[in-house]
């Protein structure tokens, strides 16, 4: 009988809080869900416009998707990242997740290959790994990336911590990655959230010299444009690696909707909101981190991004539930590695009423 994969692969991890869930959501003035960073304010009625515009599409869309839209990702990443690309060098994605939990597979990984990913790390970049049967390890440097490393993962501005790696960092990544003749994939969703350090590309000049060899970096449109229901991401970077990856999705009929597409190039066009949406969640961050450090919390890293990773030196677990007695639920920061074992992550992603809301019974807690 055939044994589906999933069977091997960790359980969903969001389960294990559950029942802190429930305890949260007895609160009387309702839970304040911090957990999960999924977005809660209105896409911008220019995407939505573009959308609707577009939803007459009878004809399939191609895996490379429109020029037009991969176009729209070079001036993007002109803008934003100051990567010199062409449109052969971009890859619309259903998702950045889709990139992220495929490719170990897309690049043929298996149970002889080893994907070297951050100590502390979004989950899929290990089920990836698993998915295609190859092992993973983790590293908290260029130096203890090991020998025998088949694809090396990168996130900056990191998921959970908000770390932001700097040039030189990414630079001793990359000529590690380059020395051992293993792909770097820098994971950069959250790269236009900077708030106490600016986040740089794996494909910055300063960081790659303008040759894109062996590199490729993930971006997302769900968290600067509230884009997470459209799944819309591109991976962007070598573009031998980019053709591979073009191919491989023809196959797997992994096409981005024509209305999508189009979507995605208003998004990618309008700088203006993006700015706006930043300072909503700059104008949230502001009034939950003096709270958390008011009721003990100390914050670390947390440089960008839309997470606050906070300690008050327990064991994540104890914390997600003395939160969940004041009706505030979070993530356990051992979800995404052991060394998270003290620390939870707090998203900035709540309405502004309910982030004001956990400051309150933050504050009251404290005192």
């Amino acid at each position: 009988m055939i044994s589906p994969i999933a069977f091997g692969l960790p359980d969903f991890p969001w389960d294990r809080i559950a029942s802190a869930g429930e305890r949260a959501r007895q609160h009387s003035d309702g839970i304040v869900d911090l957990s999960i960073g999924t977005p809660v304010d209105d896409t911008p009625v220019l995407i939505q416009q573009a959308l609707i515009k577009s939803a007459n599409a009878p004809g399939y869309p191609t895996a490379a998707g429109l020029p037009q839209l991969r176009d729209a990702w070079v001036h993007w990443a002109k803008r934003s990242t100051n990567a010199h690309l062409s449109v052969d060098d971009v890859c619309p994605l259903l998702g950045s997740k889709e990139l992220v939990a495929w490719l170990p597979i897309l690049f043929g990984l298996n149970a002889t290959s080893i994907v070297a990913i951050p100590e502390l790390a979004y989950p899929t970049y290990a089920v990836g790994a698993l998915m295609a049967g190859a092992s993973y390890v983790t590293y908290t440097d260029a130096q203890s990336i090991p020998d025998n490393a088949s694809l090396i993962w990168v996130n900056t501005p990191s998921n959970p911590t908000g770390q932001v790696l700097n040039a030189q960092e990414l630079r001793d990544i990359v000529e590690r990655g380059r020395a051992l003749g293993a792909p770097i994939v820098s994971d950069e969703c959250y790269i236009e959230l900077g708030w106490e350090a600016e986040p740089i590309s794996v494909l910055h000049p300063d960081v790659c010299g303008n040759d894109l060899t062996g590199l490729l970096a993930v971006h997302s449109l769900s968290k600067r444009s509230n884009l997470a229901g459209y799944r819309s991401g591109a991976v962007m970077g070598d573009p031998a690696l980019i053709a591979a990856i073009v191919s491989l999705r023809k196959h797997a009929g992994m096409l981005m909707p024509f209305p999508i597409q189009h979507a995605s190039i208003a998004a990618l066009g309008d700088d203006d909101h993006v700015h706006k949406q930043k300072e909503i969640y700059r104008a949230r961050r502001a009034v939950l981190q003096p709270a958390l450090v008011a009721a003990g919390f100390v914050i670390s890293h947390s440089e960008a991004g839309l997470y606050l990773w906070a300690t008050r030196g327990d064991n994540c677990l104890v914390t997600v539930n003395e939160l969940a007695q004041i009706g505030i639920l979070v993530a356990p920061g051992d979800f995404y590695g052991p060394a998270g074992d003290n620390h939870v992550r707090m998203a900035l992603t709540a309405t502004d009423e309910r982030i004001q809301a956990a400051a309150s019974r933050l504050m009251a807690s404290a005192r």
